[in-house]
């Protein structure tokens, strides 16, 4: 069986994401989306939010699961038995950071890196990109799925009401 792990901080999972993920369902047997445990960032979601959110946009795939992890990710693809990563490129930054990344955990473990380009409807997104947009009240409905919108907007008004 083949398996990989799609690694990231989801948070949220925007267009870009599932692109990545709906392509890769489509390569392998199993697809793991690995949502990254970061004591040190400040998320906008906990990774249980995130992790549910992942499972509701990606009921449909029979062969994608969802899991946490914290360390190095090699580490989680060898006591997973899971011997590749596939990582969405959507511009040269990527690239030049992920290269190194894919370099490093081939010599760590021997974990294989497949690099798959966004589609250039997403290349420009990032979950970051989508919190500020939304932070400011712009529209980010084209980004994310409705589900995905409506919890992003709540959580959003829960932090200004917070603040006052």
């Amino acid at each position: 069986m083949k398996r990989v792990v799609c690694p990231g901080s989801f948070d949220p999972i925007t267009y870009g994401h599932l692109d990545i993920i709906d392509r890769a369902a489509k390569l392998f047997d199993e697809v793991t989306i690995a949502v990254l445990v970061n004591q040190t960032k400040q998320s906008l979601f906990t990774v249980e939010e995130r992790m549910a959110m992942i499972s509701e946009v990606t009921a449909q795939y029979s062969n994608v699961k969802i899991d946490s992890w914290s360390g190095l990710l090699v580490d989680y693809c060898k006591n997973q038995g899971i011997d590749s990563i596939v990582k969405g490129l959507r511009a040269v930054t990527d690239f030049d950071y992920e290269l190194q990344m894919s370099q490093i955990n081939y010599q760590l473990q021997g974990i294989e890196t497949l690099f798959m380009s966004t589609s250039p409807a997403h290349s420009f997104l990032s979950s970051s990109l989508i919190k500020e947009i939304a932070s400011h009240g712009g529209d980010v409905s084209g980004y994310v799925p409705a589900q995905i919108l409506e919890r992003l907007g709540k959580r959003l008004a829960d932090q200004r009401s917070a603040k006052k």
